[in-house]
């Protein structure tokens, strides 16, 4: 499969029925440990699709203490849907897509989302959009209130950038992995919540989003795609960290993260 870039013209607007719901992915990243502490609540918030939540969640959100939103989607994602609820509210939004098309990342012959590929992916997308995973931490280290965090799926992209996230506060591997696998048992209701949207892209690309490939989501285990990021971060750069330095992270940045994480 060669590599497309849609627009909103190609695709079927009139057979998408946008239907606004409650999010079934999203989580606070407090509680995971971080050195001889735990992640303070209120820090960071991961989440599948914000951008169409109903009502009642987006005040919730607020209520929360929600102060900016982080849209990780591509242009054409959020043309299709916008900013939703959350664009009534003075919230600071910033969208930074960690690709320019979902198809970015993808197998070139076959779809293919088994676990290595997907870790593959996440490898590709932490070293070509470095820049916006910058960014993102420089947005939540310095946010006057909760940071969210969203995708589509709240799987991939925001997996990626959580993953970056607890590895500038010192988590272990194993925490990483296992807050990037509790999105598994939430596939099913993700992949049902998003198929207006995805669904239509993916069709376009040539994928059946209630195929096999789809299936392959719900079925394989999570976890070896994020130990597959890891390892190949620091196979490839030493320190797993290397390719956001590069793109600027700076120690202040850092230092303000750990301080807000952990209450000091």
């Amino acid at each position: 499969m060669s590599t497309t870039t849609l627009s909103p013209a190609d695709i079927e607007l009139s057979g998408i029925d946008i239907v606004l719901s409650a999010p079934v992915n999203l989580r606070d990243l407090g509680g995971i440990p971080i050195g001889d502490g735990h992640v303070l609540p209120g820090l960071a918030i991961r989440a599948d699709d914000l951008s169409t939540i109903t009502a009642d969640a987006a005040a919730a959100l607020i209520e929360g203490g929600l102060a900016a939103v982080i849209d990780l989607r591509t242009p054409l994602e959020v043309s299709l849907t916008g900013r939703g609820p959350l664009g009534g509210h003075a919230v600071a939004y910033h969208h930074l897509p960690l690709m320019a098309s979902v198809a970015d990342g993808m197998p070139k012959e076959v779809p293919s989302f088994t676990a290595e590929a997907m870790g593959q992916m996440y490898l590709g997308m932490v070293e070509r959009a470095a820049p916006q995973l910058v960014t993102a931490l420089g947005i939540i280290a310095f946010a006057p209130g909760t940071t969210a965090f969203h995708c589509a799926a709240g799987r991939d992209r925001t997996g990626v950038l959580a993953a970056m996230i607890l590895l500038i506060l010192g988590a272990d591997d194993d925490d990483i992995v296992a807050d990037y696998a509790r999105t598994g048992p939430n596939m099913a209701a993700i992949l049902e919540r998003t198929r207006p949207v995805m669904g239509a892209m993916m069709a376009r690309l040539g994928i059946d989003f209630n195929g096999a490939s789809a299936a392959s989501l719900t079925e394989e285990p999570m976890q070896p795609s994020m130990r597959v990021l890891l390892a190949g971060l620091r196979e490839r750069h030493g320190d797993v960290l290397a390719p956001l330095r590069a793109a600027g992270l700076g120690d202040d940045t850092v230092a303000r993260l750990r301080a807000r994480a952990l209450g000091a």
